[in-house]
């Protein structure tokens, strides 16, 4: 995959983990509000009738709404996942370009609401919702 193959403002992703280890490359793109999350779409990604499977949605929905908290709050707290919902309204294939957008929604002391488009190609194929526990980090 080529640097042209990814959107502008698009950097590999700033934090790793076991489970999206296998989806790679990820990247990320950081607004004022959010935290965005893209992935150009390959076999890795998909289900057995070759289109996006809802796992890869759903994990990574839960990442970008999680990272989005944190931004919201400067990264000074961690967040672990209360509650997630998703609505599957559209499928995607392998080459085209998936964006997960989030909103956060409201940032407490203890709780977070966040929300979020999934789009391929700019077009959305899911939204999903979340509540995230605040977290204190450890020393």
């Amino acid at each position: 995959m080529t640097s042209s193959d990814i959107p502008a403002g698009f950097e590999p992703l700033f934090r790793k983990s076991p489970l999206t280890e296998p989806w790679e490359p990820l990247y990320a793109k950081k607004t004022d509000k959010a935290v965005v999350i893209g992935l150009r779409l390959a076999k890795p990604h998909t289900n057995g009738r070759g289109l996006i499977h809802g796992g890869l949605i759903t994990a990574l929905a839960d990442n970008a709404m999680g990272y989005s908290c944190a931004q919201a709050t400067g990264w000074t707290t961690s967040f672990v996942t209360v509650s997630l919902s998703v609505d599957f309204v559209g499928s995607a294939e392998i080459g085209q370009w998936c964006s997960i957008e989030s909103d956060v929604i409201k940032t407490g002391k203890t709780i977070c609401f966040a929300q979020c488009l999934i789009k391929a190609d700019e077009v959305a194929i899911a939204r999903a919702s979340g509540t995230f526990r605040v977290v204190p980090k450890k020393a």
